[in-house]
């Protein structure tokens, strides 16, 4: 039992006085706790008050209330400040508190600072918090460390900025709760805890770390976890382990998950289970959520929503969204859309922008708006994309551009080619350079291609190219094409291609030619059919020209015309050039239409 006494001094064996020419009794390690209790008992018989005041604290400590009351209201009644703090607790023990306020009075009045903490604990209890402050400060000022950490708790639950300075008091005199307050409070600067606001992050969070590994030395287990945190993020996993398993092994749930998914990460998934399995059953909802991704994995559907539902019933929402992805995956469309509505009902976003989706996918698009909304109000940034979506299809452009910026400025990529492309419409270049270049840096292809091509429209006419010129830097404007080009868009490795030539580069041209066209770009295959037939390889170009007027490609069908006339095959001239007439544009209708009249005369003749 934990007596509230002023141990510094109740055990100090120097108090206890003994008659003159009395022989010097054995120390207490040599005959034994009960030869002390005895010499105690003697003594107190005799009136030595301050052997009863010990004597009286060591029964109260054993739960012998009935033989601890007289010595210390013997010891009380002689003045011992020590004897009236623990009768207040015996006091207290029995029921009795407004007597054991008294007493703890007493002995506070005299001097002792576990009697005014004790008190101070009294009058909080009551509600009355001047009187609590005040018998409060005085403990924590005499440097009892309960004190200390007791003023700061009732300071910071009234917002006094003075509660910290009480706080790292307690923290500097061991107190492993303060330490971890404190910590926790300097790991959140500027969130206007206890704290408040602090200009060096960095030092807050390195005061922070200290404070939380002198908590966990102690035995905190939510300091653990916490320094366990720090550690990881900061790249050192294998202390943040050591520190995750301290705790997860006094029995923190938490810790527990927190240590499965470090070992997941290490590639361990099955000692990640066991102790995602050991946080699940301790409670943890997160824990159980792992434990039902990791069977969902393995096609144990039956398991994973067994661990989806534990989840939820440890009161962790994500359990129905989980259950709903699974029933989805399933095709039980009906499920999923329970369970999107149970977690969207108590604002789980991801769900409500699931539920939206499926309900829109089922042909219910007004029923599904609302719940993009409410996804994009709580921070769903791919409903505020969908929101924008939705009301594009309906043609409502500037409610759409409206939501797609909402969703670009929160980094959404699609959102910002979307917002770029409409001010490129409005013949805002700027900003829509400042969105493409956004969602381009995202890894848009398409942005990454249109901004090539608004800065391609800035740059001043190319000189031809010479043999011998020196190779030029590549442009802005070319590095977006290749980036494009390189993530597969067509139309870029086609301008890609384009610019090689130029440049006189004819195995990159055709590299890339080649690329669009295997992907169906119909550009391409002309390109590199043109390509092919400069470079004497006529029949491979035909190949590639088929390919692109079979795509409606009219320029690749007059070329095709052409090299049948050039071979005498007039029938098939004469119908790649009709192909041509139908495919355009307008120069190429007027050219094949000549080729084909001049064939069909040929023909008839």
């Amino acid at each position: 039992m934990d007596v509230m006494g002023d141990k510094g001094t109740l055990y100090e064996t120097g108090r206890i006085a003994r008659p003159s020419g009395e022989a010097e009794e054995a120390a207490p390690d040599e005959t034994g706790e009960a030869a002390e209790e005895a010499r105690l008992w003697l003594a107190a018989e005799r009136g030595d008050t301050e052997a009863a005041s010990v004597l009286g604290a060591r029964l109260l400590r054993r739960g012998d209330l009935d033989g601890a009351e007289p010595h210390l209201r013997a010891a009380t009644a002689a003045g011992d400040r020590a004897a009236a703090n623990n009768l207040g607790v015996l006091l207290h023990q029995r029921g009795y508190a407004d007597e054991a306020a008294g007493w703890w009075r007493v002995a506070a009045v005299a001097g002792s600072s576990a009697a005014a903490h004790a008190l101070g604990r009294h009058h909080r209890e009551r509600g009355d918090e001047p009187a609590a402050e005040y018998w409060l400060r005085q403990s924590a000022e005499q440097g009892h460390t309960l004190g200390a950490y007791a003023l700061a708790d009732l300071l910071e639950h009234r917002g006094d900025a003075g509660a910290e300075k009480w706080l790292r008091a307690a923290a500097e005199r061991g107190h492993r709760e303060a330490a971890y307050r404190l910590a926790r409070g300097l790991d959140r600067p500027g969130s206007g805890g206890l704290l408040g606001e602090r200009a060096d992050t960095g030092a807050s969070s390195g005061e922070a770390e200290q404070w939380y590994r002198q908590a966990a030395a102690r035995g905190h287990l939510r300091a653990a976890l916490h320094l366990g945190g720090i550690l990881e993020r900061r790249g050192e996993v294998k202390e943040a382990g050591r520190w995750y398993l301290v705790a997860a092994k006094d029995g923190d749930a938490r810790a527990a998950c927190a240590l499965g998914f470090l070992l997941r990460d290490a590639g361990d998934v099955e000692n990640a289970a066991i102790w995602w399995l050991r946080g699940a059953q301790d409670g943890d909802g997160n824990a159980a959520n792992a434990l039902g991704a990791l069977h969902a994995e393995r096609g144990q559907h039956q398991t994973a929503e067994r661990w989806y539902r534990a989840a939820m019933d440890a009161g962790d929402i994500n359990g129905a969204y989980n259950l709903g992805l699974l029933c989805a995956e399933q095709g039980r469309t009906a499920q999923a859309e329970q369970w999107y509505r149970r977690a969207a009902y108590v604002g789980h976003r991801e769900a409500a922008n699931a539920l939206a989706i499926l309900l829109l996918q089922g042909g219910d698009a007004s029923g599904a708006e609302p719940w993009f909304s409410k996804a994009a109000e709580l921070g769903s940034v791919d409903a505020a994309f969908n929101l924008g979506i939705l009301h594009a299809g309906r043609g409502e452009e500037g409610a759409a551009l409206r939501w797609y910026e909402r969703a670009a400025a929160a980094g959404h990529t699609e959102a910002a080619l979307q917002v770029g492309i409409a001010r490129l419409r409005d013949g805002d270049e700027q900003a829509a350079e400042r969105h493409l270049r956004c969602a381009a840096g995202g890894g848009s292809a398409e942005a990454a291609y249109r901004l090539a091509t608004l800065l391609d429209a800035r740059r001043p006419a190319a000189s031809a190219h010479e043999l011998g010129e020196p190779v030029r830097e590549k442009t802005e404007c070319e590095e977006w094409y290749e980036r494009a080009a390189s993530q597969g868009h067509r139309r870029a490795q086609v301008r890609v291609g384009m610019l090689a030539a130029g440049r006189g580069d004819v195995v990159e041209a055709a590299r890339w030619y080649r690329a669009a066209a295997e992907a169906g770009s119909r550009n391409g295959a002309f390109n590199l059919g043109l390509l092919l037939a400069r470079e004497g390889s006529e029949p491979e170009a035909v190949v590639w020209w088929q390919r692109a007027a079979s795509a409606g490609h009219g320029r690749a069908a007059l070329r095709l015309a052409l090299v049948c006339a050039r071979r005498g095959d007039l029938a098939e001239g004469q119908r790649w050039a009709s192909r041509a007439v139908e495919l355009g544009p307008a120069e190429v209708g007027e050219r094949a239409a000549r080729l084909r009249d001049a064939l069909r005369e040929e023909l008839s003749a």
